[in-house]
């Protein structure tokens, strides 16, 4: 048996909370502020893969840039956007520390994820990392590429 099942989670998780507040690990005014909801994003630098004859092969990536709109931290959700005028897809978001993963689930079921990290003060920017995990005709393709995003 747990401390967390004989104690109840509730108990757990308000010690947890007190020694964050204690340790200084609570989001202070100013961190908040530094929550954009919308961002523009470009990934110049990566590597792309795909499986042909029994092995993967690498290529060179293609430039990526879309935006993430309507970003809402409480609820989890944002929409990304390939075009000014293309469609919002839906994204789930995963709050992590020092950073937020933006997931998209395509059409074809196949996973695209964004983690965009705390704001780089020297920059004004946020690293991001973009991976798309994907396939054509039942082979594998995938990509990770890097990059940063702006607020927009």
């Amino acid at each position: 048996m747990t401390v967390g099942s004989r104690l109840g989670n509730d108990w757990v998780w308000g010690v947890v909370m007190v020694a964050g507040l204690v340790l200084g690990l609570g989001v202070s005014a100013s961190e908040a502020d530094d929550n954009p909801k919308d961002l523009v994003c470009s990934f110049t630098e990566g590597e792309s893969r795909t499986y042909e004859a029994g092995a993967f092969q690498s290529k060179p990536p293609n430039p990526l840039s879309f935006n993430i709109e309507t970003i809402d931290l409480e609820k989890q959700t944002a929409t990304i956007k390939a075009a000014p005028d293309a469609k919002p897809g839906k994204l789930s978001v995963v709050r992590a520390i020092n950073a937020n993963h933006f997931l998209e689930v395509v059409n074809e079921g196949f996973l695209n994820i964004t983690t965009v990290y705390d704001k780089d003060r020297a920059s004004g920017k946020y690293p991001a990392v973009h991976s798309r995990h994907g396939g054509v005709v039942g082979s594998p393709v995938f990509g990770q590429y890097t990059g940063f995003c702006t607020d927009e």
